[in-house]
Formats: structure tokens, sequence, C-alpha cells
């Protein structure tokens, strides 16, 4: 598996499991029937994109699969642009691979090299108890938790964590 950062040309393989991922409600705010080109721009915009792939070398080939894809960049403008954030969609058949895990290091990574101070994700659904796992793994820290602010079909209102690791 290597990761590689993203093309235009990387859309229809990211595509499938994004709609797919954002359709069940479970763990992303995206609007809900989004077409591709929408959802193109909210994932292409402006960020750092990389995709995870099955190749062994950056020599990719046609045949190349996409595993999973990640955004980031700063979390705010101005003021608030030395602290990251990021967001990140695996295809379900990928999953249990490890390919959230390497997309997670290479996010650290990048944002170390970038001379982020800190990363912070605003978002991430307590329910989603995998991606809380991993970035607790990572060194993540909850920071703090928004009571019912996320609407899940299967749960119903549950809470979004705030999440963070120093960089610096």
């Amino acid at each position: 598996m290597i990761i590689r950062t993203a093309t235009e040309d990387d859309w229809p393989a990211i595509w499938p499991f994004w709609r797919d991922i954002v359709e069940d409600g479970e763990t992303y705010a995206y609007p809900l029937g989004a077409t591709s080109e929408t959802a193109r721009g909210w994932w292409f915009d402006g960020s750092h994109v990389v995709v995870a792939t099955e190749d062994t070398t950056e020599d990719t080939t046609e045949d190349s699969r996409v595993l999973g894809s990640a955004k980031m960049g700063p979390n705010r403008p101005g003021r608030g642009a030395h602290v990251g954030t990021a967001s990140f969609m695996v295809a379900p058949e990928a999953r249990g691979r490890g390919v959230g895990r390497r997309l997670g290091e290479h996010m650290v990574d990048w944002h170390r090299e970038q001379g982020f101070a800190g990363i912070q994700f605003n978002a991430v659904v307590e329910t989603n108890t995998a991606a809380v796992r991993l970035w607790q793994d990572l060194g993540f820290e909850v920071v703090g938790t928004v009571p019912r602010a996320f609407e899940t079909p299967s749960r119903g209102r549950v809470g979004l964590h705030v999440m963070y690791l120093e960089l610096d």
C-alpha cells in the first residue's frame, strides 16, 4: 500500500465510498443527496488530498485500486491556521486492513512537516468507536464532547468529540 497525493482523476474511485459513507449517516455531517460534482468540490476544497492505494510503487497504473482517502490542511484561516485538521474515508471492502491507520500516520507526519503546532478534529462522532480508538492510539485526546450534536439514523442524537494532538 502506498499513500500519494490525489488528483482529480482519482475522484471516480473515491466517489462511490464517499457517497455510501455519507448516505449511511453514521459518521459525517455532509448533506445527504450530494451530486458527485458537489462532493468533489467539498473533498478537493483547497485541502491537501491523498489516496491510499494497493500499489507498491509511486508508478501508478490504471488498475490502481483506491482503498481510502484523506484531506488535510489548516483547521481555521488566519490566526488559527497554525492548527491543522483532516477528514478520512476508507472504502468498506478495505476496512480492517490498516488503511485508516496508514492514512492517519501519514496525516500526522504531513502536519509536522508543514510546521503545524497541532491537529484538531472538530467533530468525531462518539459512536464511531473505531475512529476514536485509532486517534487515541495516535496520541489524540478528547478535549471535549458536544452532547447530542450529531443525529444518526441508528442511534438518534449522539455526542461529537473535539480531539486534539499537540505537535510542538
